[in-house]
């Protein structure tokens, strides 16, 4: 009853290694793209829940190359009562700036920090963040890695 064995096949649980992990590249154009949705989508890619072998405590996650940023939407009033907040550490170092504001300036950093807060914290979590490249614009300057274009 306690036997693991079933026609001759050993039962053991199989987790990846890092020398056994193959990354592959990724396209997303977020031209219309709705910021949370997305961000869940390239998170989901830089973790490698989409693979067979997904182990939490390896990087087993693709590089995801995400272009048009600057023309990302969110739903509701977002776009105006949205805020990202920063501190300095010192009294009164609080600094606070809109997502509108935030896309005319840095449009980068709303799905930067949307994906960050969405893996793991830690070193795995930061290892697992550099590789998501994200552009303002369509160009990007990984056409060598040939990174394959993924609807959402």
């Amino acid at each position: 009853m306690g036997d693991k064995k079933i026609l001759g096949m050993n039962m053991k649980t199989q987790f990846a290694s890092v020398e056994s992990v193959s990354r592959n590249w990724h396209l997303i154009d977020a031209k219309d793209q709705v910021l949370g949705r997305l961000a869940s989508k390239v998170a989901s890619i830089l973790r490698g829940k989409h693979k067979p072998i997904f182990t939490p405590h390896v990087d087993t996650g693709d590089f995801c190359v995400v272009v048009n940023a600057d023309q990302i939407r969110v739903s509701g009033e977002k776009t105006s009562e949205k805020l990202y907040w920063t501190h300095s550490g010192f009294a009164g170092g609080e600094k606070s700036v809109s997502f509108e504001n935030q896309l005319e300036t840095y449009p980068t950093r709303a799905i930067e920090h949307a994906v960050r807060g969405m893996l793991p914290k830690g070193p795995l979590g930061r290892k697992m963040f550099k590789k998501l490249k994200v552009y303002a614009e369509a160009a990007h300057p990984h056409t060598a890695q040939k990174p394959a274009p993924m609807s959402l």
